[in-house]
């Protein structure tokens, strides 16, 4: 997708990138709390109290807001197992189907984490030993699940256009 040119192209290779330095930010966020935790549990003998909802919290934060970088560079697992069996339209086929597929899944995801968050904000969700709003995790969520709905389409679009090879 990256070679293709166009305004909408780049403006999602800007998001997603954008997106993915939160990613990054989480991932710095992580290790550093798991570290800092395992020093002061069995250095100092003082646990710190919720590293494990940070972290958990702070993981799905990096994996939703670094998928949408991964699908954007096609950086996903495929398996060509069958390509030679499938032929060309076989795999401009599977091609198409498997992010109409992965498009549906997360618009659903997406739409049901939107709801999810307004649900979270209006009655105070948090987090039990933290009391943590929860809510920002859900929109993050959200917005990931939803750049890489954009970014299926925008395949789907090349991919039609390359046509069968």
């Amino acid at each position: 997708m990256r070679r293709a040119s166009g305004n909408w192209f780049a403006i999602i290779d800007r998001s997603a990138v954008y997106l993915s330095v939160v990613g990054g930010i989480c991932l710095l966020a992580i290790v550093s709390i798991v570290t800092l935790g395992v020093i002061m549990r069995y250095v100092f003998g003082a646990p710190i109290l919720g590293v494990n909802e940070i972290v958990q919290l702070t993981a799905v934060a990096l994996v939703m807001s670094s998928l949408p970088y991964c699908t954007v560079r096609d950086g996903h697992v495929s398996v060509d197992v069958f390509d030679k069996m499938i032929g060309r339209w076989g795999r401009l086929i599977g091609d198409v189907m498997s992010r109409v597929l992965s498009g549906l899944v997360f618009a659903i995801l997406s739409y049901r984490a939107v709801l999810k968050a307004f649900d979270a904000l209006q009655w105070g969700d948090a987090t039990n030993m933290l009391q943590a709003p929860i809510w920002p995790f859900y929109v993050i969520l959200a917005a990931g699940a939803g750049l890489c709905v954009v970014v299926f389409a925008l395949q789907i679009v090349v991919v039609l256009a390359r046509g069968a090879r």
